[in-house]
């Protein structure tokens, strides 16, 4: 059976351009591995993952080469390239890096935000908290994530969102490891304050705001995943 591989989420488009092939598998292997279809330990198969998408083995090798950089994908000794592991030590790493990074990201969106950036950011608020209120988890995170990748898009520094690109893949498998446990509507408030102080150029208070929330959330992560638990 072929498998239909989505649009890329979030990917940037020109003009009517659909998303590239290797953006295409490269989105669908990560969705995979964020929702656990492929667990912890799996051994991904170039070979075997180019049949199973029906597409050549040149994009799924530059889709993995991406997913290992992000740190999803690790290579091991005599079993090459197997999903990585993420936990509390890893989510730890995460959030020492976004503190800083998120907070400067916040501060500079709003000195620079545009109506068209802001209108953005409203949609993914109002999907998000539409998401969380009926249920729908996958959608949420999705969201959420997208959320905090256009607060850095906003910052209008290019050396910034190259720095966050990276971790993107792994925000979104943080959050999607611990949102079945965690509070959807918290989330959606701090980032509802947060959205305001952009919007209305509180540089110091968006900062504050996103240093806070980065805090919280990481309070939160490393219970859930310390606990015992069953996976979502």
């Amino acid at each position: 059976m072929t498998v239909h591989l989505p649009a890329a989420r979030g990917a940037a488009a020109v003009g009517d351009a659909r998303p590239s092939l290797r953006e295409r598998v490269y989105v669908e292997l990560r969705e995979r591995i964020v929702e656990a279809e492929y667990p912890a330990g799996t051994r991904l198969v170039e070979r075997e993952v180019a049949d199973e998408l029906r597409v050549s083995r040149v994009p799924v090798r530059e889709a993995m080469q991406r997913l290992e950089s992000e740190g999803l994908l690790s290579v091991q000794p005599r079993r090459g390239s197997v999903v990585a592991d993420f936990g509390p030590e890893d989510a730890a790493h995460l959030f020492d890096v976004r503190e800083n990074l998120e907070g400067l990201a916040a501060r500079l969106a709003a000195r620079h935000a545009t109506p068209g950036g802001l209108r953005e950011l409203e949609r993914l608020l109002s999907g998000a908290r539409r998401a969380a209120e009926s249920g729908q988890v996958r959608e949420a995170v999705s969201l959420n994530a997208d959320f905090h990748r256009q607060i850095v898009e906003l910052s209008g520094n290019p050396l910034l969102v190259d720095l966050m690109a990276p971790l993107d893949s792994r925000l979104r498998r943080l959050f999607r490891l611990t949102s079945a446990r965690s509070d959807g509507e918290a989330m959606c408030g701090a980032h509802e304050r947060l959205h305001e102080a952009v919007r209305d150029g509180d540089e110091d208070g968006a900062e504050a705001l996103a240093r806070a929330h980065v805090a919280d959330t990481r309070a939160a992560a490393a219970r859930l995943l310390t606990a015992p638990h069953t996976a979502p």
